[in-house]
């Protein structure tokens, strides 16, 4: 009988492998399941939470303040992920980007609300371009114009908060902080000299004596014409602020641009106290801590809270989720697609342009019946023009549609945002709008002297002269220099040519205020570029006349659907649950909100199907 064979001798070192790799699956289920189940839990007590107390938090009481305190920046359309807003909400943190929309409706909002009294706005921690900053604070004129006050405290102001807290009826700040207008400006970093030490030839191929976004790799200045350029557009909208901040404090603006151009002498008479400067130079109504502000609410007659500590109030988040929405979305009515930041090919995810999810989300608007008019709400400040050409190309077929189209430009609309705009039946645009930048520009580079100074060179041979021409190792052949500047000639001809078609001009009289020069919007008005100064409620109210809806009509965002999930986080993070869970003590640890980015593992389930292998390519290799 033959003996049985011995086990098979395994190498130490591999045995030490195979355990230590099920001892990481196993942790990284533990931790996975962990996230998961916590998640879970915390989502059920919201939703108890919810049960129990909506009806006692979700009500607005008479007499209460909105307090409204952005934090972070102004955009026309969330790039945070609702995951992600939502694990913020559940631990107590706040995203940081406050949607344009959100916070004017909720203005507009409490201006025919008769619950609500009056405005406290906390703006420290807000950021936003200055044609965003202008629709707030017309919201703000609007809500006083109700006859409801608007009162700013803040610790300190830059100049553009201080450009929203203006149109407070009374604006204070605490005696600790002040104001800090200093001006504009635009300070870029040039890399040609780093260029040259790393051998790195930059090839630049332009039309428009103005196009100067590619300068920093071929300069190490800035040229004496984009200089010339910015300091038009630059001093046209500082020229807006100074006028529009003298007008709203009542003070000569020829004063004010000197206390800001004069500071550091102005600051001696203080002592650097900036408060007190800001008090001298009538920039602030008056100086209060923030237990002062409190005091003074409750001696004006505003309610003391439940626990007696301050007063009545409702915070933005709340009041805009309690809002009543247009539930009318049945009717013929205005559709807005959100046109905002770089715009790249392909699909593209909310907070961002893309070619092709762009004019989807265009052509979806079109087809859909509902749809009287077109608003594109542009701020962007340009990009790819395959895929700006691609977006335009449904804005033509929206208005052969007889669907009327309108832009309205936020805080940027330049280059690719302009081409973009550019076919619309009217264009609106604040007039501190930056926009223009008709132009075009194209980079090329190649590295044979980066190769030479490591010891490697290139040789070897082609079919034909253009055979191997866009091989970077090579230097570039001037003949395929000529090959690549033709087509950015031809590009910024049909750019040129478009707009003069679109805006009823002559290709010369384009061309004369393009060759990519920035214009604000007020410059773009004197100019024709635009046709009238207002902001988004302007647009759609000016879409909805072009389609002869009458007054009263639904408006909506076109926007890629949700899914289930996504929309209960949403709702979840908006709902009065939230804020009587935390008030009971029961949050997500601050570090929950970090997960999509510190575990970027767990978003490869988020798209995964039921029922089917899921098969991934991904490195997961970003560096943190």
């Amino acid at each position: 009988m033959t003996p049985p064979l011995p086990p098979p001798r395994r190498n130490g070192f591999w045995v030490f492998l195979r355990t230590l790799g099920r001892g990481i699956n196993l942790v990284r289920l533990v931790i996975i399941n962990l996230v998961f189940f916590t998640v879970l839990f915390v989502l059920l007590l919201a939703l108890t939470a919810g049960v129990a107390g909506s009806r006692m938090e979700s009500t607005v009481q008479n007499d209460s303040v909105l307090v409204i305190k952005p934090q972070g920046q102004l955009v026309e359309q969330y790039s945070i992920e609702p995951l992600q807003r939502a694990l913020a909400g559940l631990s107590g943190d706040k995203p940081k980007q406050v949607q344009l929309r959100d916070l004017v409706g909720a203005i507009d909002a409490a201006a025919k609300d008769s619950r609500i009294t009056r405005i406290l706005l906390l703006p420290d921690d807000m950021q936003g371009g200055f044609a965003s900053l202008h629709e707030v604070g017309a919201a703000l004129d609007r809500f006083r114009a109700a006859g409801k006050p608007v009162i700013v405290w803040a610790v300190n102001l830059d100049q553009g908060q201080y450009y929203i807290a203006a149109h407070a009826d009374r604006l204070l700040v605490d005696p600790q902080g002040g104001v800090m207008i200093t001006g504009l400006a635009n300070y870029r970093l040039f890399y040609k000299d780093l260029l040259d030490k790393l051998g790195v030839d930059v090839h630049l191929f332009r039309v428009g004596e103005f196009k100067s976004a590619a300068e920093p790799y071929i300069l190490d200045h800035a040229s004496a014409e984009a200089k010339q350029a910015d300091s038009y557009w630059m001093g046209g909208l500082w020229d807006g602020y100074i006028a529009e901040v003298a007008a709203l404090r009542k003070l000569d603006p020829a004063a004010l641009r000197d206390d800001i151009d004069n500071l550091p002498k102005h600051i001696a008479s203080t002592q650097g106290n900036l408060a007190q400067l800001a008090l001298n130079q009538h920039l602030v109504d008056g100086l209060a801590t923030r237990a002062e502000l409190v005091t003074m609410m409750r001696k004006e007659g505003v309610p003391a809270d439940r626990k007696g500590h301050s007063f009545r109030q409702v915070d933005l988040g709340r009041y805009a989720a309690s809002v009543s929405r247009n539930s009318d979305l049945f009717a013929p009515g205005v559709a807005i697609v959100v046109g905002e930041g770089e715009i790249s090919g392909g699909k593209q995810p909310p907070g961002s342009i893309g070619g092709e999810s762009t004019a989807a989300l265009i052509r979806d608007a079109r087809e859909d019946r509902k749809t009287r008019a077109l608003v594109l709400r542009v701020n962007s400040p340009g990009g790819e023009v395959y895929a700006a050409e691609q977006i335009r190309r449904e804005i033509e077929l929206t208005r052969a549609a007889g669907i009327p189209v309108v832009v309205s430009m936020g805080d940027v609309a330049a280059s690719g945002g302009y081409w973009i705009s550019m076919n619309a039946n009217r264009i609106y645009a604040e007039p501190n709008t930056i926009t223009g930048s008709i132009g075009i520009f194209g980079m090329y580079y190649t590295v044979p002297n980066t190769l030479a100074k490591l010891g490697i060179q290139s040789d070897g041979v082609g079919t034909g002269p253009m055979a191997g021409a866009f091989d970077i190792t090579r230097p570039l052949d001037p003949k395929v220099g000529a090959v690549i500047q033709a087509i950015i000639d031809k590009g910024y001809h049909d750019f040129v040519g478009n707009v003069a078609k679109a805006r009823g001009k002559s290709y010369e009289a384009i061309d004369a205020i393009a060759q990519g020069r920035v214009w604000t919007g007020q410059q773009a008005l004197e100019r024709g570029l635009i046709d009238q100064l207002g902001g988004l409620d302007q647009a759609v109210a000016d879409a909805a006349t072009l389609a002869k809806l009458g007054k009263v009509y639904p408006v909506r965002y076109q926007e890629a659907p949700l899914g289930g999930f996504e929309r209960f986080l949403i709702g979840l993070n908006q709902s009065a649950s939230v804020h009587l869970m935390q008030s009971w003590g029961v949050r997500l640890p601050s570090w929950f909100a970090q997960l999509p980015a510190l575990a970027p593992e767990l978003q490869l389930l988020r798209n995964a199907r039921a029922g089917t292998p899921n098969i991934y390519a991904d490195c997961l290799c970003s560096p943190r």
